[in-house]
């Protein structure tokens, strides 16, 4: 066995959510390594919804550039039920949320989370297999196979499972993952048409029997590139990988994903297309076809004291609204700058126990609300249509009563703490002719950011005295034009009064961005220094 070498933090998994959580810590300035039993990246289009949450939260990365540049827009989805075309599903946002649904295959996600995290020093080490480990009071002790097949043991201070549906963490935890198996198998293909059907959006269309059940469904979700779609339908029986006995075993075996075996040929997915697609369109240009199957799972715990699981790990369900990845890399996220936290002795290792507190209720919902729409349609759900859409985009993911979240203060439906920290327009500096939004300052900015809200410029000054973290003053649109700003910290003015419009200030407010992107503290101007020792004392020992 190889000698023992050490890390802060080892990732077993290099997907998105791996990719993240490496982005997340190295951005944070923490050291990591990143494994992954694969020898090359896959080419399949598997997880390609990009929701606006996931846009935001790498726009403060510095990444969200270079997304957009390789995506495509998702506008929405044409419905047609036998050959009728229905009312079409709009996936329109309000206006100040700063990114819209978006496309990109999966292999491209992880590539560019890979050049992102390879600027920041931390390289995939692929072909490397973690294949057991077991935990102290001190760390974490993991037993790796390396490419050249030699084994390796590598002493880390906590490990963070994100493998996949079968992952090795997990069972190696014990945890549970309960839930079940969808009888039906579907196949996928990334394939391109000839029809000309609106760009951007998406097609469903199913085919209803006579008691109202749908006996077949085409989903074709928009890809880049010139008329480029996934496309997912049902499997057609000669290629059923149950009647061919290369289903999945028993026991702990989870039918999820690609299945092995034979995958289907360019007139397997045509057969389908020509009975269920709205236009006639030839298909051509397979690159990738695969048989897979659905289940609907989650743990019992998302740690177990140095050890944590993230995405599939944790939690898998139906594809429906593309919430898997993306809520894989708020997990990510979410623990990240918490371990970073931690291992930069900034506060005690209580608050790791805030992850399990606040991601795992998302977890949950993520998992009956797919679950519900995989069986019944996006119709099921009783919500207006905008909450719905907002719910889709993850924009309501909030963590409000959780450890972490303090005193509300303020309008009870002004953004409170737990909630996102919503963008916002208009922000205005002497030295620049153009506007600002919030994101563009809080880009770049790895830690937790205050930011003070007032008219007068003497408050602000003041409060920014006492916060003891990087702060931002915004002052009020009505705030009298002279003044020499806020010494040592960065003032914009509210110009537009967008700010003032969507936080919803009480007077003079104070707020805390988490570096997840949502809101830590929100509390009068005058109180600065003790609600953020508060903040901190919260951070340092969550109450359970």
């Amino acid at each position: 066995m190889a000698h023992t070498h050490s890390t802060d933090v080892l990732i077993a998994g290099a997907g998105p959510v791996g990719l993240s959580a490496a982005a997340e810590l190295r951005r944070q300035g923490v050291g990591c390594r990143l494994v992954d039993r694969l020898p090359a990246r896959l080419p399949y289009a598997k997880a390609v919804g990009v929701q606006p949450r996931t846009l935001e939260i790498w726009d403060r990365m510095g990444l969200a550039r270079t997304v957009l540049e390789a995506a495509t827009p998702l506008l929405g989805q044409l419905i047609y039920v036998n050959g009728r075309e229905q009312a079409p599903l709009d996936m329109a946002l309000p206006p100040d949320v700063p990114y819209t649904f978006a496309a990109l295959p999966q292999y491209e996600t992880e590539r560019l989370l890979e050049e992102y995290v390879a600027g920041l020093g931390t390289v995939i080490e692929r072909g490397t297999e973690l294949l057991s480990f077991s935990q102290d009071a001190e760390g974490v002790t993991a037993r790796l196979r390396t490419a050249s097949g030699v084994e390796e043991e590598l002493r880390t201070r906590y490990l963070v499972g994100c493998d996949g549906a079968h992952s090795t963490v997990r069972k190696g935890l014990g945890l549970s993952y309960e839930g079940g198996a969808f009888p039906e198998e579907y196949m996928l293909g990334d394939v391109e048409t000839d029809w000309e059907l609106p760009h951007g959006y998406g097609v469903r269309s199913s085919h209803r029997a006579e008691d109202g059940s749908a006996d077949e469904v085409l989903v074709c979700v928009p890809l880049p590139g010139p008329n480029r779609y996934r496309m997912s339908m049902t499997v057609p029986p000669e290629l059923s990988t149950a009647a061919n006995g290369q289903g999945p075993a028993r026991g702990d075996r989870v039918a999820h994903g690609p299945e092995g075996g034979h995958g289907p040929e360019l007139a397997h997915l045509q057969a389908v297309v020509d009975r269920l697609a709205p236009v006639p369109t030839r298909l051509s240009g397979l690159r990738w076809s695969s048989v897979f199957r659905i289940s609907h799972r989650i743990v019992d715990r998302y740690a177990d004291g140095r050890v944590f699981v993230a995405g599939d790990a944790a939690h898998i369900h139906p594809p429906t609204g593309a919430q898997g990845m993306n809520t894989g890399i708020q997990d990510a996220c979410n623990l990240a700058w918490k371990l970073a936290l931690v291992l930069r002795g900034e506060t005690g290792p209580a608050l790791l126990a805030s992850y399990d507190a606040e991601r795992r209720p998302v977890g949950e919902e993520v998992v009956g609300r797919t679950v519900r729409h995989a069986t019944q349609g996006i119709a099921a759900d009783p919500d207006d249509p905008r909450t719905l859409v907002l719910r889709e985009a993850q924009l309501l993911v909030g963590y409000r009563g959780g450890p972490l979240a303090g005193a509300p203060y303020g309008p009870v439906d002004a953004p409170q703490p737990g909630d996102r920290a919503p963008d916002c327009a208009g922000l205005t500096v002497p030295m620049a002719t153009y506007p600002w939004r919030l994101l563009d300052i809080l880009r770049g900015r790895a830690g937790h950011v205050v930011l003070l809200y007032a008219a007068d410029s003497g408050a602000l000054a003041e409060a920014a005295r006492t916060t003891g973290l990087p702060t931002v003053a915004v002052r009020a649109r009505e705030a009298p034009a002279t003044g020499a700003g806020t010494p040592g910290v960065p003032e914009y003015r509210d110009s537009a009064g967008e700010f003032a419009r969507l936080y919803r200030p009480d007077g003079s407010t104070g707020f805390v961005v988490r570096p997840d992107g949502q809101l830590g503290a929100r509390f009068p101007l005058d109180r600065t220094a003790p609600a953020l020792s508060d903040y901190r004392t919260a951070l340092s020992a969550p109450p359970v």
